[in-house]
């Protein structure tokens, strides 16, 4: 039984990190929860039987279905692969987890927080359910160890927002404060990896929103597969260049900061685009090859590869929400991605890539369980070859 839910929950954590239009995928989830259920109640009714013999030692095993015995199989092969898997990726095992040193100031929500942030009837009551942190912002500052870290770039302030999610819920004050808190890190760069706009209303809360943002080295930006929930997307790209963020969604951009350059790409991929590899190439031909770093802006963490294979040094996104909740020990169990929870946060490491993920700010589901939404505050560090 384990492994036939196993199987269900991996497949819907698959299925939304593919880049299919919202209506086709809540639609296959719906006919997924259903068949979960319709062929767990089907299968109970055909060994029922002959398992209760099988029990009191009067039964056979040819007498449970052959179709049924094959599904067994499967769900017992798959569910040890995937089982196997799943425990090797939890976070309390480290694998693959980027040597980074964290410092966490949490702002605890009280009752006057609460009142201001949650703008409709839904919101408050989400706010009642007993350990929602929805807004409990954790502010982290995350040093980043990177070799090849141009030496004049140590010590490199970034500030990394993501999964705004402004859905009308939520008073816009909350992020107004986030970008506040970001300001006060007196950061050189300020990067949002997508899903700023939920709701085609409250585009016109972007400029307002985002025109406090102050980084010496400029405010970029990418959009995420919420961003398509809206009638027209290029409307919240707009809004946000009218107050100085620049679009690198689907380019590349090459940055002068300190004594080095930045070559900034934005991969949007598979909701919106992502640079090609000759335009890659090109920006990285332009850059002082000693004096350089890549940084790759992505919606979702499942682009770690191709931000490998491309030689990006650092790698920013978000998407997974950190699951929404994670359990003591377990971590999370959610993750819209297509290797599961197994990137759902934290930092990570495969050569010659670090991956920083980010928790987010809000979301949809107004809940979020020992899952704090996150401002990342990032200090980059040279790492010693």
């Amino acid at each position: 039984m384990l492994a036939h839910f196993g199987w269900h929950l991996a497949a819907y954590n698959r299925l939304n990190s593919l880049g299919w239009k919202r209506k086709t995928i809540k639609r296959t989830e719906k006919i997924l929860f259903a068949e979960m259920w319709i062929s767990l109640f089907i299968i109970g009714l055909m060994v029922s039987e002959p398992v209760q013999e099988l029990l009191t030692g009067d039964g056979q095993w040819d007498r449970v279905p052959i179709l049924i015995q094959i599904y067994g199989v499967a769900c017992l092969v798959a569910g040890g692969i995937l089982g196997a898997l799943w425990v090797a990726w939890r976070p309390i095992l480290g694998v693959h987890h980027a040597p980074v040193t964290r410092r966490i100031k949490t702002e605890q929500a009280d009752a006057a927080t609460v009142q201001r942030y949650a703008r409709t009837q839904k919101a408050r009551m989400a706010s009642r359910i007993p350990g929602n942190q929805m807004f409990d912002l954790a502010i982290e500052h995350v040093e980043i160890p990177l070799q090849g870290l141009p030496p004049s770039l140590d010590g490199y302030r970034i500030a990394h927002l993501s999964d705004i999610h402004l859905t009308g819920h939520v008073h816009p004050s909350y992020i107004a404060n986030v970008i506040e808190q970001a300001n006060q890190f007196d950061s050189e760069m300020m990067a949002l990896t997508g899903d700023i706009v939920d709701v085609q209303e409250c585009i016109d809360w972007l400029p307002e929103l985002f025109q406090p943002a102050n980084a010496e080295d400029g405010c970029y930006f990418i959009l995420g597969n919420h961003d398509t929930r809206v009638s027209e997307p290029n409307a919240v790209r707009k809004a946000m260049q009218s107050v100085g963020w620049t679009d690198v969604g689907g380019r590349c951009e090459l940055a002068s900061c300190r004594d080095a350059e930045i070559l900034i790409a934005g991969n949007e991929h598979p909701w919106f685009g992502r640079p090609t590899e000759s335009e890659i190439e090109q920006e990285a031909i332009n850059c002082l090859s000693e004096n350089c770093l890549q940084l790759c802006l992505s919606h979702s963490p499942d682009q770690f590869d191709w931000a490998r294979q491309h030689y990006f040094d650092l790698m920013l996104c978000g998407h997974t929400h950190g699951g929404q909740g994670r359990l003591p020990l377990v971590g999370p169990i959610l993750s819209p991605s297509w290797h599961g929870s197994r990137w759902a946060s934290g930092d990570f490491y495969r050569a010659p890539t670090t991956m920083h993920v980010s928790r987010g700010l809000g979301g949809v589901h107004l809940l979020r369980l020992r899952c704090r939404p996150e401002l990342s505050l990032i200090t980059l560090r040279c790492q010693p070859s």
